[in-house]
């Protein structure tokens, strides 16, 4: 076979990068069913019948959590949002440096532009508003961030789209005070920080689905004007198939005002810069602020020159044939690249590759950074209507509960990081070398002596079958006589 439906496909990723053309070695991958097509139903013509496609749940289409008296508890408790809101206008009225602290993706910068936004509009000299980017292989956790946001003396500090430990405050000064809001899936976090979690509270809000709610009601402009932005990080995280059903907001308006096409081609250039092997994030944020709509960010030569680099890192790293585990529950593939691809091409293979064993697709990176693994796990699209649903972070904790001698205390807390639905890390190469082994990724299936038995059974039953022939000699003279 010399080409793949992903070839015309558009990217299925959470980056929304734009399609490429692809024609990946597919000769471990089986596109018709086991018995290669034999038995299928076929039309008049002769040709098979297109089977019907499994229905796969929308993301909205989960039961949300309520309260005592019925009410539906999203994005998060009410409490927490009035808490935020609240939070929100003392950093106005205080009139004092606020420093944000967004992840450098499309949700976590479309995060902290509805925050800096909101902060002007209620009053709030710009002047006063500074950003932290980390950097690159880096986290806000780390010494050399903490010191580098607590040089910029901030009396506020409003943490968007980060993940959460449990760490030390992020600023020491007991004076700084610290808002974190975030979705990723975690009950713990940093000291002293007022947290609003949408985590728990299906079907879980993107982290600029969550800021947008919090936001959009302190003042009349606002739900409106930032409308855009919360639709860029929730298709940055979501996907540009996303379904705006209740409990999320009505979008028919923004999308009528701006169209999916110009949402979605903003997400990818925002996207870009930071899988880079550049890691140019300061320019996705720069563009992002100054934008009043998303199709501002097409004039950008930079955001567009980091999109080519991507689709072509994207391309020469996407053929990677995958290895699967002797269950077949989890696709592997290693590639090697500077660029922060691995999402990318985790997300294609998953919605790709077809089995009902599989339920996990991994790609992992051995070039990001020195000396590190850094990996992308999603969910195969064969295995999104699962029931129970399938939960990233507890295979990958399982499979590294194989090691006897402590694998997973090796692995850091940078391991099965995320969510249930797309989770990752960065871990030690040896580390991973030693999951990877004790998965036993690419080893076969060790038949036993009953299962070898009845395979040749099955093998010389059909070597005797009756001849479906009909007209036979046989029959024509027990006719004539």
């Amino acid at each position: 076979m010399n080409s793949s439906p992903l070839g015309n496909a558009p990217l299925l990723s959470s980056s929304n990068d734009p399609p490429l053309r692809l024609t990946p070695p597919f000769k471990d991958v089986h596109l018709l069913p086991p018995n290669g097509g034999r038995g299928m139903k076929r039309a008049a013509n002769g040709k098979p019948k297109a089977q019907p496609k499994a229905q796969i749940p929308g993301y909205t289409d989960v039961e949300p959590r309520k309260r005592d008296d019925g009410e539906i508890i999203w994005p998060a408790p009410v409490e927490a949002l009035d808490r935020a809101r609240a939070f929100l206008k003392q950093c106005a009225k205080a009139n004092k440096k606020v420093l944000i602290v967004p992840d450098k993706d499309a949700d976590g910068l479309s995060s902290g532009v509805i925050v800096h936004r909101t902060l002007t509009t209620l009053g709030l000299d710009k002047n006063l508003l500074d950003v932290h980017l980390h950097k690159r292989g880096s986290s806000i956790h780390a010494e050399e961030e903490r010191q580098a946001m607590s040089d910029k003396d901030p009396s506020f500090v409003i943490v968007l789209d980060q993940g959460s430990i449990k760490a030390p405050p992020i600023i020491d000064n007991p004076e700084t005070q610290t808002l974190l809001l975030d979705h990723h899936l975690s009950d713990v976090f940093p000291d002293r920080a007022q947290v609003v979690s949408a985590c728990h509270y299906p079907p879980v809000a993107t982290s600029s689905l969550l800021t947008y709610e919090i936001c959009k009601t302190l003042h009349p402009s606002l739900c409106e004007s930032l409308a855009y932005l919360c639709c860029v990080g929730t298709h940055g995280d979501l996907g540009n198939t996303l379904k705006w059903s209740p409990p999320f907001p009505d979008t028919s308006a923004t999308f009528k005002q701006y169209t999916k096409k110009s949402i979605n081609d903003a997400v990818s250039l925002v996207n870009a810069p930071r899988r880079t092997a550049k890691y140019d994030v300061i320019t996705a944020w720069n563009a992002l602020l100054q934008s009043t709509q998303p199709s501002d960010l097409l004039t950008s030569g930079r955001l567009q020159a980091a999109r080519a680099e991507i689709n072509a890192e994207v391309e020469a790293h996407t053929h990677t044939p995958p290895k699967f585990t002797p269950d077949g529950k989890i696709a592997v593939l290693k590639i090697n690249t500077k660029a922060q691809v691995h999402p990318v091409i985790a997300t294609r293979w998953a919605g790709y590759l077809s089995s009902k064993k599989l339920e996990i697709v991994m790609v992992a990176n051995y070039g990001y950074l020195e000396g590190m693994v850094n990996f992308s796990c999603r969910i195969a699209r064969t295995a999104r209507s699962q029931d129970p649903p399938v939960n990233i972070i507890e295979s990958l904790k399982a499979a590294a509960d194989l090691s006897t001698d402590g694998l997973r205390e090796r692995m850091g807390e940078s391991f099965a990081r995320g969510h249930k639905e797309a989770s990752g890390g960065v871990v030690p190469v040896e580390a991973f070398e030693e999951l990877y082994k004790v998965m036993k990724v690419g080893e076969k299936v060790e038949k036993t002596e009953s299962e070898e038995e009845r395979e040749k059974k099955t093998k010389k039953t059909k070597t005797i079958e009756k001849s479906p022939q009909k007209n036979t000699l046989g029959n024509y003279f027990a006719k004539k006589t």
